[in-house]
């Protein structure tokens, strides 16, 4: 019989006394723990509450003090800001007469290109002109280019389409005499090129330079079938010919202009009309607009569609490029206040969002811009808004050589011909390849030293000329050989051709950084620390210098004084872009700012640059499309700003506060700085924090000083593209 089981344990062990105790203990603790917590946490909600109610109050005190006093703020920076307009304009118009009353004092025999008559007349009697001697046509030449130069100035101003054809077509006729005067004298110099024979050779080669050309030429007299090539040392040109090019009749011309005549007519050709453009935000000066002819095919109905369709984006661009009136100029101030006051306060951040789309602020705008981005059969045509020709034109021509004099019993014998110069043909023609079977026509090669007047931020890149599009193109080059240490590039083509070495426009931005602050009264300097290179502009009045360390292609330039038009196009055409347009967006990635709000900045910056220090904030591109951050703090003196003296400050279409944030914050923040105010404009917001000496400062500055501040704000856009 099986033992019986025990009895079972007990389900659980009785708790004690002490342990209960310690049990109620704990959960007492735990409960009054969570008392304390909830009632920490309702007196954070309550002061949370509190302060958020103070600072609604205060906000609204505030906004309302500056609701007060925001029709005088704004009255009072339009008069400085018209102020200085009208004593710009009168300096401007002053000046335009003196240079005319001094072109009429001259008394010389330089036509007026004004006055087509004029010009038409000089044209024909300097076609007609027998000169070939190389000296003096290059000296007739540089006359001719200041007057292109003239032209070029009164296209930009021309306010009728006729008016501006009449300009175009004279410069270009202007453009094509000089090209023929430049065959005329190489023509003389290889009629003579067996009295010229280089010993060593056997051969004619001459180097020919002024400040605006340097022509290079050789004659092939003794026809080695083993010569590859030749370079022209003191020009820093080189070129490479076929075998059947060595033991041919031929004269091989490196022709090198210092200016640049067919990206210009690339352009005119391509925009086909000009016509005048209000004052842009983007250069501070009249520019030229982009207008297309209607093709023959489109009708009056296509046309008025395509109006339709672009009204909106027009009176957009007119009322951000706008600076003019009935009365005069309009600050951007007084166009924002307009705009702010014609639409209720609740619309006005859709308004803003509309208008930042309709300008493409967010970097997907297409602008209306010179088609000239292609790739169709393999055809690559230079985009002339991403890519800037720099250093000139290089015209790579062969001829045939001129039948050369020969000595009889003292007499010299030529045979004249009435044919001019021929072009040598290269590749040969259909005709003669079908004669030759199996006559293959290798390329021509060029070698370039990068001329000293120029700065490649990165290695060049080739475009040869198309003569029959009018345009640049990057195909058929090959075998590009960039030899950075003797800055040194070749590259071969199918045949002779005239070429252009390009850099990227936008390669510098957008900037790293930027800085403007005072030297003393009416002084400033500004700084831009771009994507590949740093300079400096000193201010001083109506005129700007450039200082750089990057001494090579720049000793032109560093040192001068000259007017910000004048320093903008030595700049470009030097390589250093820091300049922006209409274009620049589709290239380059910016902020997004609203235009007027950023324009509006520029003024008033100009206005108070003999006093205060103005840099770049990371906290920019963090605020928004409709707001701008910047640090600015009081200063004098040449000295650098010290970092502690900086404060933040950020403008809006309505108002402009000082932040409570510093540059060194982990996240961007609206708050203003406790104690300070809210006003309408930007200056009254600086002055808040000025001495009084420093106020003073700000009402002496010369209308000229200021003006020049401001479009050079305008003409780099450090708000937009840092």
């Amino acid at each position: 019989m099986p033992p019986k089981k025990g009895k079972s344990s007990k389900k659980g062990q009785k708790l004690s006394k002490a342990q209960k105790a310690k049990l109620q203990q704990e959960e007492e603790e735990r409960r009054l723990k969570d008392e304390e917590e909830a009632r920490l946490q309702a007196e954070k909600e309550e002061q949370e509450r509190l302060e958020r109610e103070r600072k609604e109050k205060e906000q609204e005190s505030l906004e309302l003090k500056d609701q007060e006093r925001r029709e005088d703020e704004l009255n009072e920076l339009r008069h400085l800001l018209e102020e200085n307009h009208t004593a710009v304009t009168k300096w401007q118009t002053d000046t335009v007469e003196t240079e005319k009353w001094e072109r009429y004092m001259r008394c010389d025999d330089t036509p007026d290109p004004a006055v087509q008559q004029d010009i038409n007349t000089y044209m024909s009697l300097w076609r007609d002109d027998p000169e070939v001697d190389i000296t003096i046509v290059l000296e007739q030449c540089r006359l001719a280019l200041q007057l292109i130069e003239e032209l070029e100035v009164l296209l930009r101003e021309a306010t009728h389409p006729q008016e501006g054809q009449k300009y175009q077509e004279a410069l270009i006729n202007l453009q094509e005499l000089i090209h023929f005067k430049h065959n005329l004298t190489t023509e003389e110099i290889l009629k003579r090129a067996n009295a010229n024979i280089d010993t060593e050779t056997g051969n004619m080669q001459t180097v020919v330079k002024d400040d605006n050309v340097t022509l290079c030429l050789w004659a092939n007299l003794k026809k080695n079938p083993r010569f590859k090539g030749l370079t022209f040392e003191e020009a820093g040109l080189g070129f490479e010919i076929p075998k059947q090019l060595a033991v041919s009749d031929i004269a091989v011309r490196i022709l090198h202009t210092h200016y640049d005549h067919l990206s210009l007519l690339a352009r005119m050709a391509h925009l086909r009309t000009y016509t005048p453009s209000h004052r842009s935000l983007a250069s501070g000066q009249e520019v030229l607009a982009d207008t297309d002819i209607p093709e023959p095919g489109e009708t009056e109905g296509e046309e008025e569609v395509k109006e339709d369709n672009e009204t909106q984006q027009h009176r957009v661009d007119e009322e951000v490029h706008s600076i003019q009136g009935s009365e005069g100029r309009k600050s951007a101030v007084s166009m924002q206040s307009r705009r702010n006051s014609a639409q209720p306060a609740e619309g006005r951040g859709s308004q803003v969002q509309t208008q930042m789309e309709a300008l493409g602020a967010d970097g997907d705008m297409t602008p209306p811009s010179v088609q000239l981005t292609v790739m169709d059969h393999g055809v690559q045509v230079v985009d002339l808004m991403q890519y800037t020709p720099l250093g000139g034109v290089l015209y790579y021509d062969a001829f045939h050589l001129p039948p050369q004099a020969h000595q009889v019993n003292g007499w010299e014998i030529r045979q004249l011909l009435d044919t001019g110069l021929q072009v040598f043909p290269h590749p040969l023609e259909k005709t003669s390849l079908e004669d030759n079977e199996g006559l293959t026509c290798p390329p021509v090669g060029a070698s370039v030293t990068l001329p000293d007047s120029v700065v490649f931020l990165e290695p060049p890149l080739v475009a040869r000329w198309d003569p029959r599009g009018k345009q640049w193109r990057m195909d058929g080059i090959t075998d590009v050989s960039y030899e950075e240490a003797e800055s040194k590039i070749s590259f071969k083509m199918d045949s002779f051709q005239a070429f252009v070495l390009l850099q990227e426009t936008y390669v510098n931005l957008p900037f790293q950084s930027w800085e403007l602050r005072p030297l003393g009264q009416d002084s400033a300097l500004f700084t831009i620390n771009g994507a590949l290179i740093d300079l400096s502009i000193t201010i001083q009045g109506s005129q700007c210098m450039l200082q750089s360390e990057q001494e090579r292609g720049l000793s032109h330039l560093i040192g001068k004084w000259m007017s910000v038009p004048s320093l903008q196009r030595a700049m470009i055409n030097a390589g250093i872009n820091i300049f922006v347009n209409e274009y620049t967006d589709k290239y380059v990635s910016s902020c997004g700012k609203d235009p007027l709000t950023e324009h509006a900045a520029y003024e008033q910056m100009a206005l108070f640059a003999s006093a205060c220090a103005f840099s770049w904030s990371k906290w920019n591109a963090k605020c928004g499309a409709e707001h701008l951050v910047m640090q600015v703090c009081e200063h004098c003196g040449p000295t650098p700003v010290p970092q502690s003296s900086w404060s933040l400050y950020l403008l809006g279409a309505q108002r402009s506060q000082k932040l409570e944030i510093t540059e060194t914050s982990e996240v961007f923040s609206p708050d203003h700085y406790p104690g300070s105010e809210f006003h309408s404009t930007f200056i009254h917001m600086l002055q808040d924090s000025m001495s009084t000496d420093g106020i003073a400062r700000t009402r002496e500055s010369n209308y000229l000083f200021v003006d020049t501040v401001q479009t050079l704000l305008c003409a780099t856009r450090p708000l937009m593209y840092s």
